[in-house]
C-alpha cells in the first residue's frame, strides 16, 4: 500500500516539475537467545544509575518524544541510551495502566522530526519507509510535522499519505498544507486542530504549529504563525462553541520564545488575549534541547532532547473542569506541588553539554516569561521530569516490575533487529578505537572529532592522477552531527556521524601564500551549519561490502574481568553519577531524572583543515590543491578574491567522483586504519566517559 501509493504521487510531482568489510557486529549467540527474551538490541549497552525518585503524578500528566531522527533502536553504544523503541512501548503501556489505577489522564505527545540521523530511517528511498511503521507502533495521542518531514516530496507525501492516515485527526498541522495529487490542490496534511475529551472529562483543544519554515519542497505550504493567528477558522477554534478545560499547543517549534525560531510567543499570546483564564500547555522541539519555560502562571511549555535520549515527562493538577470525574491528586505517589514562577533563568541543556540561551526579548521578564499575563490567581500546579532513554529508568518507573517487558514492546525490538539486519546496518568497516565527541574536549584534543577527521580527511581523500601535489583540504565543521563512539563503526554509524552527501571539489594549484590564509579567513566568519537539502536524500551505499556477515561476540574492555562470551554482561547497581545531561530550566536544576556529572562543552571553529602530501623536509610548498566541499565552494572562491585570487566558480574542479561524499570517506578510513580488533570491537560506555 505504502509503496504503490507511493510511486503514484512521486510521478505526480515530477509532473509538477517542483522541484563494511566481510563481518557484521553483534552476538550470535544472544541473536538465538534472546528471541524468547529480548530486551534492547542484542549489541545494547544497559545503564548503571537509576532514576533519583518515583515521578509526580497529576490530573493531567504528558509523556514527549521529539526530534527522534530515526534513532528507534537506542544509542547502541551508550550506556544512558541504550532502550530500543520496543522498550518505549512497553513502558508507555505500563504508564497508560498506572494512569488508570491512579484515576488520571496520560497523554502521548511527538513533536516531528522522525528520520535523517540514523540508518534505520535513513537507509531507504525515501527515508522513513521502513521506521515509520515501527513508529507506529506507539498509540499516540497528538502529533505534529517536522521540518524534516518537508524537505523532499517523496518524504512529504509519504507523511501526507500514509502516516498522517494512520494517526487520523491525531495528527495536527496547523499551519502546514501540500498539494493533494488527486485533486491538484493545497490541503492540511493532517487535521487543523483536534478538540477532545480524555477519559477522565478533561474538554482540550490542540493544535500543532511548525516554526516559519522556509526549507520545504514547493508541494507543501507553511503558513506563518503570523498569519495563522489572523485566520478565522483559529479565532473560531480558540474561541470554540464548547467549553475548554485546557488548551495543548505543540509544535516543531522551540517552547521557549527568546529562541530565534519559536513562533510559540505569538501563539502565547492570541490564545492568551482571548482567553485569558483558561491553561496554555506547549510541547515543542527542533532546538534538541531539554528545556521548560514558564509564560505565567497558567501557561508552560516542554521540549524533550533528541534522538532517543530523553523522554519528557510532565504532570499538572488543580484543572478547573465541571466534567472532569478523575483524581486532581492520585495516592500512593508524589503529586505536583509547583506553581508556574520561573525560579531560573532559562537556560536549555544544549546537546549534552548546558548551553546557556539568551532569555532578555523585549516582551519578556528577566526570566523569561512574556509581560502577558493573567491577573487572576491560578490554582495550577506543575512537575516536569527529563527521563533518560534506558531500561534501567523505564522498568523503575514502571513500578519497578521485575516482568517488565510486553510481547507488543519485545516484537517491535525483535522487527527493529530484523530491519537492522536486512538494511545491512550492522555491516562492519572497523572498530573505533577510541571516542570522538564533537564538544566535550577542546578542538586539537585526541578525543575531538574534528582532530580525527584532520587524519582521516589527510589519509582517503586523494586523486591518485595528482596523489603527489601537497593538496589543503577543508571542511565545515557543522557537516558533522553527531558523536562518534567507542566500538565497531557500522554502515549505521556512516548516517549517525554524517548524513550529509556534500562532494569533494577543488582549485588546483592555488599558490599556497594565499590557500593557506583561507582557513584563518573562514574561522573568523559566522559559523557555517550544514543543513539537509533534498540532495542529501539519496545516500550512496558506496564503501558497504554486502557479503554473507558473522555475528561476532561482543566485548567492553572497560568490563574485562566482568565479560562473557555472547556478550551476555553482568553489571552491579552502580549509584555514582554517569557523564549525561545536566539541565538548568525556568524550575530550576532539578528536572533530571537521573543525576548526571557534566560533560565539558568546548567551542569549535567553523572550519578545519587538512594537510596532505607537503615536503618531507617540513619546507612550504609553492602551490597547492586546494580541496573543499561542494557546500563551500561559493564561500571558498569569494575568499580567496578577497586576498587577492583571481578565481570564480567556473574554476571549481571535481577532486573526487560525486558519490564519494562525507558520508563515505570515515567508513573509507575506518577500512584501511580502523582494522585492529575486528571482528571483537571493544566498547566504550559514551560520551563523557573516561576512557
Amino acid at each position: 500500500m505504502r509503496t504503490s501509493y507511493l510511486a503514484s504521487v512521486i510521478a505526480f510531482a515530477q509532473a509538477l516539475q517542483t522541484q563494511a568489510c566481510e563481518d557484521c557486529y553483534g552476538p550470535r549467540e544472544d541473536v538465538v537467545l534472546t528471541r524468547n527474551v529480548r530486551r534492547m538490541q542484542p549489541e545494547a549497552q544497559e545503564a548503571t544509575v537509576q532514576p533519583r525518585a518515583p515521578l509526580e503524578w497529576g490530573q493531567l500528566n504528558f509523556l514527549h518524544t521529539t526530534d527522534t531522527h530515526g534513532w528507534l533502536e537506542g544509542h547502541i553504544k551508550e550506556q544512558n541510551y541504550g532502550a530500543d523503541w520496543g522498550d518505549f512501548v512497553t513502558f508507555s503501556r505500563h504508564m497508560r495502566h498506572m494512569a488508570g489505577n491512579y484515576g488520571v489522564d496520560l497523554l502521548l505527545v511527538d513533536t516531528g522530526d522522525l528520520h535523517d540521523g540514523a540508518g534505520l530511517s535513513d537507509a531507504t528511498s525515501p527515508n522513513g519507509v521502513v521506521s515509520n511503521p515501527i513508529f507506529e507502533n506507539i498509540d499516540y495521542d497528538l502529533l505534529t510535522i517536522g521540518n524534516h518531514e518537508l524537505y523532499v516530496t517523496e518524504i512529504a507525501y509519504e507523511t501526507f499519505s500514509n502516516f498522517s492516515k494512520f494517526y487520523g485527526d491525531k495528527y495536527i498541522t496547523s499551519n502546514v498544507q501540500i498539494i493533494n495529487p488527486a485533486t491538484g490542490q493545497f490541503e492540511y496534511i493532517g487535521s487543523q486542530y483536534r478538540y477532545f475529551t480524555t477519559e477522565h472529562g478533561l474538554r482540550i483543544m490542540a493544535f500543532g504549529v511548525l516554526f516559519d519554515f522556509t526549507g520545504n519542497s514547493n508541494v507543501s505550504k507553511v503558513i506563518k504563525t503570523a498569519d495563522l493567528v489572523k485566520q478565522q477558522w483559529f479565532l473560531n477554534a480558540v474561541n470554540f462553541g464548547q467549553p475548554i478545560d485546557i488548551f495543548v499547543v505543540i509544535g516543531h517549534n522551540p517552547p521557549r520564545p527568546t529562541s530565534s525560531t519559536s513562533t510559540f510567543g505569538t501563539l502565547f499570546k492570541t490564545i492568551r488575549n482571548l482567553r485569558p483564564n483558561i491553561p496554555i500547555q506547549t510541547f515543542g522541539g527542533h532546538t534538541h534541547v531539554r528545556d521548560f519555560v514558564v509564560y505565567d502562571n497558567k501557561a508552560t511549555g516542554l521540549e524533550s532532547g533528541r534522538y532517543c535520549e530523553t523522554l519528557g515527562f510532565l504532570s499538572m493538577s488543580g484543572i478547573n473542569s465541571s466534567t472532569y470525574k478523575g483524581n486532581q491528586n492520585p495516592r500512593g505517589v508524589p503529586n505536583p506541588t509547583r506553581k508556574a514562577v520561573a525560579l531560573a533563568s532559562g537556560t536549555a541543556s544544549a546537546s549534552l553539554s548546558t548551553g546557556t540561551t539568551s532569555i532578555l526579548p523585549s516582551n519578556s521578564t528577566k526570566n523569561g516569561t512574556t509581560n502577558s499575563t493573567t491577573s487572576a490567581t491560578s490554582t495550577l500546579v506543575y512537575s516536569r521530569r527529563y527521563l533518560d532513554w534506558n531500561r534501567l529508568t523505564f522498568a523503575y518507573h514502571a513500578s519497578g516490575s521485575q516482568d517488565f517487558d510486553y510481547h507488543s514492546g519485545l516484537r517491535v525490538s525483535g522487527e527493529i533487529t530484523d530491519e537492522r539486519k536486512a538494511l545491512n546496518l550492522t555491516a562492519l568497516y572497523g572498530c573505533a578505537p577510541a571516542t570522538y565527541c564533537q564538544y566535550c574536549q577542546p578542538f586539537g584534543a585526541p578525543g575531538n572529532i574534528f582532530t580525527l577527521l584532520e587524519v582521516a580527511l589527510a589519509t582517503v581523500v586523494v586523486n591518485t592522477s595528482r596523489a603527489n601535489n601537497p593538496r589543503l583540504i577543508i571542511i565545515n565543521t557543522g557537516s558533522i552531527r553527531f558523536d562518534l563512539v567507542k566500538g565497531p563503526f557500522t554502515f549505521d554509524d556512516s548516517f549517525i556521524v554524517s548524513p550529509f552527501t556534500d562532494s569533494f571539489q577543488f582549485l588546483p594549484d592555488v599558490p599556497y601564500n594565499l590557500a593557506s590564509q583561507v582557513l584563518g579567513i573562514r574561522n573568523a566568519g559566522a559559523f557555517e551549519k550544514r543543513e539537509l537539502t533534498a540532495s542529501d536524500f539519496d545516500f550512496p551505499q558506496l564503501i558497504l561490502d554486502k557479503d554473507i556477515c558473522r555475528d561476532p561476540p561482543i566485548s567492553h574492555d572497560h568490563l574485562k574481568s566482568r565479560s562473557y562470551s555472547g556478550g551476555q554482561i553482568v553489571r552491579r547497581q552502580n549509584t555514582a553519577p554517569t557523564p549525561g545531561y545536566t539541565t538548568k530550566d525556568d524550575f530550576g536544576t532539578d528536572g533530571d531524572d537521573t543525576p548526571h556529572s557534566k560533560i565539558p562543552n568546548y567551542s569549535q571553529p567553523n572550519n578545519l583543515q587538512a594537510n596532505a602530501s607537503f615536503p618531507a623536509d617540513g619546507s612550504k610548498p609553492e602551490k597547492v590543491d586546494l580541496v573543499f566541499l561542494d557546500f563551500i565552494a561559493k564561500d571558498i572562491v569569494s575568499t580567496l578574491k578577497g586576498i587577492g585570487g583571481t578565481y570564480t566558480i567556473a574554476d571549481v574542479q571535481q577532486y573526487l567522483p560525486v558519490s564519494f561524499t562525507t558520508n563515505s570517506y570515515l567508513p573509507a578510513y575506518a577500512k584501511v586504519a580502523w582494522q585492529a580488533g575486528v571482528p571483537n570491537c571493544p566498547v566504550g560506555q559514551g560520551v563523557g566517559f573516561s576512557s
